[in-house]
């Protein structure tokens, strides 16, 4: 209704009697976003388990991700990881000694990741290298159950 108001009773030229239409429909932008952001929601937790490996299942609480943190997987066939580049034997302390403390001074946090079929002395193996480096905040990651 108030498009038409500003050009009652004038003569256009060229004929024309509508006014260039200045709005913008943001509905399609809307909706690409919508599902840009469903797939950025859905491929998120992908990207974090880079390895993959079948983790023991627990039932504690999952605990809030920081920002600072560094990934250590051992596959099944027991080789290490660091992110997701796996690592040569005795490499993992040249890793290690690579990652720089955070702005407080504090290592930041390790979070383990180690298949449920490992002996039990190898992860305890690399938690004593971690410790070594200097890491003493390690998370041993798990599978929660819904029990």
């Amino acid at each position: 209704m108030a498009m038409g108001l500003h050009s009652q009773g004038k003569a256009r030229r060229g004929g024309r009697s509508r006014a260039p239409m200045a709005e913008i429909n943001v509905t399609p932008l809307v909706d690409v976003m919508l599902v840009l952001l469903i797939i950025f929601m859905v491929t998120a937790p992908l990207l974090k388990a880079a390895v993959p490996i079948e983790l023991p299942e627990s039932r504690a609480k999952a605990m809030s991700e920081e920002a600072a943190q560094v990934t250590i997987s051992i596959r099944r066939d027991g080789v290490i990881f660091f992110e997701a580049s796996p690592l040569a034997p005795g490499e993992l302390l040249d890793r290690l000694a690579s990652v720089s403390p955070e702005p407080d001074g504090k290592m930041p946090l390790v979070t383990l990741r180690a298949d449920k079929a490992l002996d039990y002395g190898r992860v305890m193996e690399v938690m004593g290298e971690l410790n070594r480096a200097g890491f003493t905040s390690i998370s041993l990651v798990t599978d929660v159950s819904g029990g």
